[in-house]
This record gives C-alpha cells, sequence and structure tokens, in this order.
C-alpha cells in the first residue's frame, strides 16, 4: 500500500465557512484524514487586498505542507479568485483544488435552459470576476450575473443563519436575480451554504438551481484520489484536526453546528 494514502487532506479557509467543505470531504470520503485551518484572527478576507490575501494565503500552504498533507483543498473563494496560481506554484507536486474551479463546473454541468448563471461572493472573489472567466474559458455563451454580499460572512460568523436579519439581507442582495431567468445560482463563499435553504426557499418560484462548491469540491477531490490511488484504505473514521489563529468565544459551538459532531480540540496557531 501507498503510504501517502493516509497522509491528510489539508483544507483551508479565511474563517469558520470552509468547515463546509470539511462537513463534504467528510461524508464522501469519511475515511480521510483531515487537517482544517481557519484563519479567524485574520478574517474577513474578501474586503482585504489582493497582495494581503496572498500573504495570508501562502503562510498558511506553509503551515499544511509542513504536515505532509497529499492535496490541499482552498475552501475560500477570495482565496481562489486571487491566489490560485501562487498557492499551486508554492506546493509543486502537491495537488490543489479550489472551489471557484468546483462551483464553475458544478454550474456548468447543471441543467440549462437559458444559459443564465448567477454567482454571490465577497466583494474580492466577485471584483476579480473569477467565476466569469473560469466559466467562460469552458462555455463562452454563458451570461453570468455577480453580486457582492459582503454581510453574509458576519453574520454567518454570529450564527445569524435564519432570522429576520438575514432574511433582510438576503431579500436585498438577491432581489434582482429574480427576473434575470437564471438556470443556477452559484454560491461563490463556503459560508453561504448555510444560508442554502433560505435562499433556495427565496427563489423557489424562479427554477433556479443553487450550486454548493463545498460538495463539488469534495467531489472532485474523491476523483482525483482515486485517480492517483491515494485514496485512504483504512476502515476506520479519519481523524480531524482543527487549527485555527484566534478563538472567537463562539468558535467552537458554530464548528460543532457546522459539522454536526463534537470537536474534542481546537488549537491556536499564531502563523506571524
Amino acid at each position: 500500500m501507498n503510504n501517502r494514502t493516509q497522509a491528510p487532506i489539508g483544507i483551508f479557509d479565511s474563517g469558520i465557512g470552509g468547515l463546509t467543505v470539511v462537513k463534504a470531504v467528510m461524508e464522501t470520503m469519511p475515511n480521510e484524514n483531515i487537517i482544517y485551518f481557519g484563519d479567524t484572527a485574520r478574517v474577513p478576507y474578501g474586503i482585504k487586498s489582493i497582495e494581503t490575501i496572498r500573504e495570508y494565503a501562502l503562510q498558511i500552504t506553509d503551515f499544511l505542507l509542513k504536515r505532509n498533507i497529499k492535496l490541499i483543498l482552498i475552501a475560500c473563494n477570495s482565496v481562489s479568485a486571487v491566489a490560485n496560481q501562487e498557492i499551486k506554484d508554492y506546493c509543486g507536486a502537491i495537488p490543489v483544488l479550489d472551489v471557484v474551479e468546483a462551483g464553475a463546473l458544478a454550474a456548468l454541468e447543471a441543467p440549462s435552459e437559458n444559459h443564465h448563471i448567477g454567482v454571490i461572493g465577497t466583494l474580492a472573489t466577485i471584483g476579480s470576476e473569477a467565476y466569469d472567466k473560469s466559466i467562460h474559458s469552458k462555455n463562452n455563451l454563458k451570461k453570468i450575473y455577480s453580486r457582492a454580499c459582503p454581510l453574509l460572512v458576519p453574520l454567518a460568523e454570529e450564527g445569524w443563519i435564519n432570522n429576520e436579519i438575514s432574511a433582510l439581507v438576503l431579500h436585498e442582495y438577491l432581489k434582482d436575480f429574480k427576473d434575470k431567468n437564471l438556470d443556477s445560482l452559484i454560491l461563490g463563499c463556503t459560508h453561504y451554504p448555510l444560508f442554502k435553504t433560505q435562499i433556495e426557499d427565496y427563489l423557489r418560484d424562479t427554477n433556479t438551481k443553487v450550486i454548493d462548491s463545498a460538495i463539488s469540491i469534495a467531489k472532485m477531490a474523491n476523483a482525483l484520489l482515486k485517480s492517483q490511488k491515494l485514496i485512504n484504505q483504512s476502515t476506520e473514521s479519519g481523524v480531524f484536526e482543527c487549527y485555527v489563529s484566534d478563538k472567537p468565544q463562539r468558535f467552537q459551538a458554530l464548528a460543532e453546528r457546522f459539522l454536526g459532531k463534537r470537536l474534542n480540540r481546537i488549537e491556536i496557531v499564531n502563523l506571524k
């Protein structure tokens, strides 16, 4: 057996949102070991400069590489949008997948009548036009409608997932999509799947498929590891290690809500 099969998958995000990717990977590949890093001290990334996002992302990448991971999943759309290539170059032979590519492919594979795709994300992700570029590189007939939704990340981080405030914010952000005849709407931030039920309910009369890139990247990771014969063959459930750069008061409670399981240990690491 290839000893690399038991090496962990490294997953990172600017905060807690990437745990939606962790959950999807756990459900898709329950035997895989996972190391997660959430940069909770410096969240959100979406309002920061490209240079700053790249600096932070490479610091985290270095942290994960030192733990001998076999695959990196960029669970942060802002990083995927502006630092994808830098991370791939830094990782060398270690494969890297990102949520932008995963979400774009899922939208292109969804049933399409109008060739209209919506994208919601952070200011950095939408400003980079990363989804537009990824989609148009594969199908330039698609029309993309984008909207930055910066308030959704702090709402998710506060645990305000399904209340009157989140409903009002979602209405303000999504109202212009109602008449766009969208075939699909990409949740272009890993925090946003927490609002998926509310978003689907709001768009229920538009026949729009909501794309969760966390599920999409988990499927891509599974296919890649199988192709490289790196699937963990252990019959035991994988080990999950969680690292953060700061531990907000509610992090553990929110993390356990994201994952639907108890976390025994969350370690704080200073990357500076």
